[in-house]
C-alpha cells in the first residue's frame, strides 16, 4: 500500500504518461501503469510534475520590508545597503520571524521548497540569526532553508566582523558568504576572499560569495574565488552569486575567466530580476542590463542555478516569490529563447539549483524525496510561458499546497469556450 500515487504525469526529460509511487516520504517507484494502491491518487494526466523549485540566492532578514524607513528611490544597489543600514538597528527578533515565515508560506505555495538565504552578519547583537535559526528549524518539516553568514558591509571593512561571522557559524549558519567588491580597495576585496575561504575549509563547510554585483570590468574577484577554490580544494563547494561584472568585461578577459571557473568547479548563481533592475543605474544609453553570462557560462560546462534574490525588500520593490518569473526573465534578458535553452532555465531553478546547495534526495527517481509539483502546464517551456498554477505541492509524500486549475470562460455569440493559455489540443 502506497501513501501516494501521481498517475499519467510528464517529467521534465519528456518521459510521458508516468507514474509516481510514494510510501514512507520517498519515491519508490516511477513507471507507466503502476499497479498498487494509494491511500491517496492525483490524476496528473498531461501535467508536468517536477522535483521542488530551488532558490539559490534569497535574502530572507530582509524581505517584506518595502517601504521602511523609506523606499529606494535611486533603485542602486548602493541606496539599498545604505537604507538596510538604517533599518538594521529596529529589527527585533519576533519581527523579523513573522516575515520570513510569511514569505515561506509564499514559496510553500509556489512549490519552492529549498531556499539558500543570506543573513547579515554585521550586527553586534546577530538579530537576524537569531531569527532565522529558529525559522530553519521550525520551518524543516516543508521547507529547506540553508543559511549563508554574510558581511553585508565588509568582512574587512566592518569592525569586528570576523569575531561576528564566526559566531554566526557556531550557532549553526551553514554556509560561509562575502562581498569582496564592497571592501574599500581590491586588495582587500582579494583578501577577504582568501579569509573566508579559509575559514569554510577550517570548518568544512560551503562558500557563497557575492561576488563583483557591480558595473565595473575591473571587479574581478570571482578569478581570486576560482583560484582559492582550487588552492584549498573547495570543488563543487563554492558558489559565486551575481558575477555582473562579467557583463561588462572585455571578451579577450572573459575568454581566460570562463575557463578558470569551469576548472574550479564553481557553481554559479544569477539573480535575473534584480540584476538587470540594479545595474546600468548609472548608464545613460546604450543601458547594460547586468545580467552575467549565463549562456556562455553554462557553454562551459558551469553549473547555473538562478535565484530570486529580493522580494519586496530594499533592493526590490516588487515580487511574490515566483521563480518561474525568474526563469523567464532569465530567457528574455540572455536571448536564451531556443528550446533547449529554455529548458536548460527551467533546470536553473530546480535540479541545478539543488547541486549548487548540495541538497540531499532531490530528483524524481527511485529513492529520492517524495517531494513533487504538479504543474497546469505541458512541459517546462510551457510552464516558463505560462507561469501556471501549482496544483499539489507535495513534501515527504503529503501535499501541503494546492491550487484549482486556473480557467478563463469566454463567452461569444454562439459559444462558451473554457480558455486556460496551454496549447491547442490536437484532434
Amino acid at each position: 500500500m502506497m501513501d501516494l500515487i501521481l498517475r499519467g504525469a510528464t517529467l521534465p526529460d519528456g518521459r510521458t504518461g508516468q507514474d509516481i509511487a510514494c510510501r514512507d516520504g520517498k519515491i519508490v517507484e516511477v513507471a507507466q501503469g503502476i499497479a498498487a494502491e494509494a491511500a491517496q491518487e492525483i490524476d496528473a494526466t498531461g501535467r508536468l510534475v517536477t522535483p521542488p523549485f530551488v532558490d539559490s540566492h534569497f535574502h530572507m532578514d530582509a524581505t517584506l520590508t518595502f517601504g521602511f524607513p523609506r523606499v529606494n528611490e535611486s533603485g542602486t544597489l548602493l541606496e539599498g545597503i545604505q537604507l538596510w543600514s538604517e533599518l538594521k538597528p529596529h529589527l527585533k527578533i519576533d519581527e523579523v520571524k513573522k516575515r520570513a515565515h510569511e514569505i515561506c508560506r509564499w514559496a510553500i505555495a509556489q512549490g519552492t521548497l529549498a531556499i539558500r538565504t543570506h543573513v547579515d552578519v554585521c550586527d553586534p547583537d546577530l538579530i537576524a540569526v537569531e531569527a532565522l535559526l529558529e525559522v530553519r528549524e521550525e520551518i524543516k518539516p516543508y521547507l529547506d532553508l540553508q543559511l549563508v553568514a554574510f558581511p553585508q558591509d565588509g568582512y574587512l571593512r566592518y569592525p569586528r566582523c570576523d569575531e561576528l561571522l564566526n559566531r554566526a557559524l557556531d550557532k549553526g549558519v551553514d554556509v560561509v558568504g562575502g562581498i569582496p567588491h564592497f571592501e574599500r580597495t581590491m586588495a582587500d576585496g582579494a583578501a577577504s576572499v582568501r579569509a573566508l575561504c579559509e575559514i569554510a575549509t577550517e570548518r568544512g563547510l560551503m562558500v557563497d560569495m557575492h561576488c563583483d554585483e557591480t558595473d565595473d570590468p575591473m571587479s574581478r574577484h570571482v578569478e581570486t574565488l576560482a583560484f582559492e577554490t582550487q588552492r584549498l580544494g573547495l570543488a563543487g563547494r563554492v558558489t559565486g552569486s551575481h558575477l555582473t561584472s562579467m557583463h561588462s568585461m572585455d571578451n579577450y578577459y572573459v575568454s581566460k575567466l570562463l575557463p578558470l571557473i569551469a576548472e574550479a568547479g564553481l557553481h554559479a548563481v544569477a539573480n535575473p530580476n534584480i540584476n538587470i533592475t540594479i545595474q546600468g543605474r548609472h548608464d545613460t544609453y546604450p543601458k547594460r542590463r547586468g545580467l552575467t553570462r549565463v549562456k556562455e557560462l553554462l557553454e562551459h560546462g558551469v553549473n547555473v542555478a538562478l535565484g530570486q534574490d529580493c522580494v519586496m525588500d530594499p533592493w526590490y520593490s516588487l515580487g511574490h516569490y515566483e521563480m518561474l518569473d525568474v526563469a523567464s526573465m532569465a530567457v528574455h534578458v540572455g536571448q536564451m529563447t531556443g528550446i533547449h535553452q529554455m529548458k536548460q532555465m527551467f533546470a536553473a531553478v530546480t535540479e541545478n539549483g539543488a547541486k549548487a546547495l548540495n541538497l540531499e534526495g532531490y530528483g524524481l527517481e527511485v529513492g529520492c524525496n517524495a517531494d513533487l509539483v504538479v504543474l497546469q502546464a505541458g512541459d517546462p517551456v510551457e510552464a516558463i510561458r505560462l507561469k501556471p498554477a501549482r496544483l499539489f505541492v507535495v513534501r515527504r509524500g503529503r501535499v501541503i499546497a494546492e491550487t484549482p486549475p486556473v480557467v478563463s470562460t469566454v463567452r461569444l455569440e454562439n459559444e462558451t469556450t473554457p480558455v486556460d493559455f496551454t496549447r491547442l489540443t490536437k484532434s
